[in-house]
This record gives structure tokens, C-alpha cells and sequence, in this order.
């Protein structure tokens, strides 16, 4: 299986970025199940499928995780 570093180099040039799972995003993070699902009822993005599961853009993950994060003083 190709790692998400080389994954994202293929697919580049199309301006597309590989879709992680739950689990991915769970290890990316080291993160639970439970946690996942809590960002997701936060608002956390989602990246619609033709199939069950859910896929995350990384990128759009981050730029939500950062608009959670409370300004500094």
C-alpha cells in the first residue's frame, strides 16, 4: 500500500488529494473512534462517497481543526 505522502504526489497534478478513512485520520491523530465521531458532530468535513464509510480531505481537516482553536490574547 502506498503511503499518503506518495499518494498525494500522484495524485497532484490532477489537483486532487488522497481521501483518508476514520481509521487514518484515528492514526494521523492518535486519536479515538469516539473522539472522530465527536469532531464529526462539531462540523468536522466530511468528503461525500459513493459507498459507506466516511473519507476526510486532510487539508480541509486541518483548516477546520485550526477555526477550532480559540484566538490567542
Amino acid at each position: 500500500m502506498a503511503t499518503l505522502a506518495a499518494r498525494a504526489e500522484v495524485l497532484e497534478p490532477t489537483g486532487l488529494a488522497p481521501l483518508l478513512t476514520t481509521a487514518q485520520l484515528q492514526a494521523r491523530y492518535g486519536v479515538s473512534n469516539w473522539t472522530v465521531n465527536e469532531w464529526v458532530k462539531a462540523g468536522c468535513p466530511l468528503e461525500p462517497t459513493a459507498f459507506r464509510g466516511r473519507r476526510f480531505d486532510l487539508a480541509r481537516v486541518r483548516d477546520w481543526m485550526a477555526s477550532q482553536q480559540p484566538a490567542a490574547a
